[in-house]
């Protein structure tokens, strides 16, 4: 069973930029996709970018299209989120999801990934 440690969050000014880290230990990390979810204070969870196994494959919400990128390092087991021009609607937690056996696809429904990490606070302030 995979296990998930984030981190790189923390609090930046609007127009900045922050690099998240997604640590995966325990599983064979070449056989999950990844994604990013965030939760503002009040809001449901939404999707934010997912990625397929290989790394070819992405997919991105509308409001973060040209200014997030989702990536992965399968040598490292470490799946990335570099957000930049960073906006305070972008304030969240942000989680980072794997699920396995997906193929060479991207899904933006939570319910497909079956391991979670804990979360990273991702402050903006305007």
């Amino acid at each position: 069973q995979v296990q998930l440690v984030e981190s790189g969050g923390g609090l930046v000014q609007a127009g900045g930029s922050l690099r998240l880290s997604c640590a995966a230990s325990g599983g064979t990390f070449s056989s999950y996709a990844g994604a990013w979810f965030r939760q503002a204070p009040g809001k449901a969870r939404e999707f934010v970018a997912a990625i397929d196994w290989t790394g070819t494959i992405t997919d991105y919400t509308d409001s973060v299209k040209g200014r997030f990128t989702i990536s992965r390092d399968n040598a490292k087991n470490t799946l990335y989120l570099q957000m930049n021009s960073l906006q305070p609607d972008d304030t969240a937690m942000y989680y980072c999801a794997v699920g396995y056996g997906m193929g060479p696809i991207v899904v933006r429904s939570a319910l497909q990934y079956d391991t979670w990490g804990q979360g990273t606070r991702v402050t903006v302030s305007s």
